[in-house]
């Protein structure tokens, strides 16, 4: 098999969903750790093979992919099993849905550049910034929690993609102390899902370099 190299940062949620997903599937790879606190991201090698400077990006193939739902899209289509969309159309859709309100629109209100923008070019003090974050990080666990099932994870009896969005989200959110006391169905599944291995093992502190 092709090595495989996955560029990330141990506390990136977007890194965080493709371990999971790399974990799901078995599959194994070699991590090559990018700090976004000293700029390593933005060094020229870098931005030439991932012109956003971004973390994660998955070296598979001979190609760099980036962006983690599309890698975690071509994880699913390379290893199947198991799936983290359904081959159902509609609940494709679904899956898709849920995944997106963590990706789309949870997770880049609260992203490290987006948090120091405010701080360094706006001006805003860490008590105003905390205040944003969990504001938006509940506006969007508002509707999770509404999409969530009552029992099982959201892809059922596994994990699908819903799940390995929804757990770094809520692991960000617990550091931020946000409280969390709205959405019991959004905890119970980060509960479940945290004690199957893939989840532990690609939880930051597991994967955090030695100092």
């Amino acid at each position: 098999m092709t090595d495989i190299t996955l560029y990330d940062y141990w506390r990136s949620s977007a890194s965080y969903r493709v371990r999971i997903a790399l974990n799901l599937k078995g599959v194994s790879y070699r991590s090559v750790s990018k700090n976004l606190l000293d700029g390593s991201t933005k060094q020229a090698d870098y931005i030439a093979r991932n012109p956003q400077g971004f973390v994660p990006m998955l070296h598979i193939d001979g190609h760099d992919l980036t962006q983690s739902l599309a890698i975690i899209d071509y994880l699913d289509a390379k290893f199947p099993e198991p799936p983290m969309v359904s081959s159902d159309p509609l609940e494709r859709s679904k899956t898709l849905a849920q995944a997106l309100v963590v990706a789309s629109d949870i997770h880049p209100m609260n992203n490290l550049r987006m948090l120091k923008y405010l701080k360094h070019e706006m001006g805003q003090n860490q008590e105003a910034i905390d205040i944003w974050y969990r504001h938006w990080v509940s506006e969007g666990f508002k509707a999770l929690e509404a999409m969530a099932p009552d029992v099982g994870f959201f892809g059922g009896d596994a994990p699908n993609l819903a799940d390995v969005c929804l757990v770094p989200q809520i692991y960000n959110a617990l550091r931020f102390e946000t409280d969390m006391a709205a959405f019991p169905k959004l905890v119970r599944i980060d509960a479940a899902c945290n004690l199957l291995k893939a989840f532990h093992d690609a939880a930051p502190e597991q994967v955090k370099p030695a100092e």
